[in-house]
């Protein structure tokens, strides 16, 4: 079982009761899935960079990454409907305590300037969701095979009914919110 599954189940279950005082356990907020997305909008161009950035979300995810593909046409992007555009893994389970863990405690305080991620972006539902700007802060990628740098996009989708729940929640796992 991974650290932060275990500090759930043994400390962080029984803070939030406390605080926001839920009659029954399965009332507590819980982490249900993360989704890392990352956008290669120079995919249209070059099919080869979609590979690559797949191959970067498989090692720092450690599971298959999915190609997303665009919704509608758009002519001013010379995008095509049905073209490749991004990358997405789905994260649940133990892997997403995994993922989040070292998110947490080894990717993030490897940001440059880092003064801690925004505490406002939240959607209004429970949910964070937080933006990376470049791949390189994950220890598993080595910088000399990195081709380019890509950002990309981490939505923590928690069970939480309000943002207070969710902010309590994921303060509660160590993330580290600017003040």
């Amino acid at each position: 079982m991974s650290r932060l599954k275990e500090l759930y189940k043994n400390e962080i279950m029984d803070n939030m009761t406390k605080k926001f005082g839920y009659k029954n356990v399965m009332e507590v907020p819980k982490l249900e899935k993360i989704v890392i997305n990352m956008g290669v909008g120079e995919a249209k161009e070059n099919a080869k960079l979609l590979d690559a950035a797949i191959a970067d979300m498989e090692l720092i995810t450690g599971q298959k990454a999915v190609a997303t593909k665009a919704k509608k046409s758009v002519a001013n992007f010379k995008i095509r409907e049905g073209m490749p555009i991004g990358c997405k893994v789905t994260l649940r389970g133990e892997k997403m305590y995994e993922f989040a863990d070292r998110l947490i405690n080894l990717a993030l305080p490897r940001v440059r300037d880092f003064r801690g991620v925004n505490p406002n972006a939240f959607d209004g539902r429970g949910n964070y969701a937080l933006g990376i700007k470049e791949q390189l802060i994950f220890p598993e990628v080595e910088y000399d095979k990195v081709d380019k740098v890509r950002g990309m996009d981490i939505i923590f989708v928690t069970t939480a009914k309000t943002d207070e729940e969710a902010r309590e929640l994921l303060t509660q796992f160590n993330m580290p919110f600017a003040k």
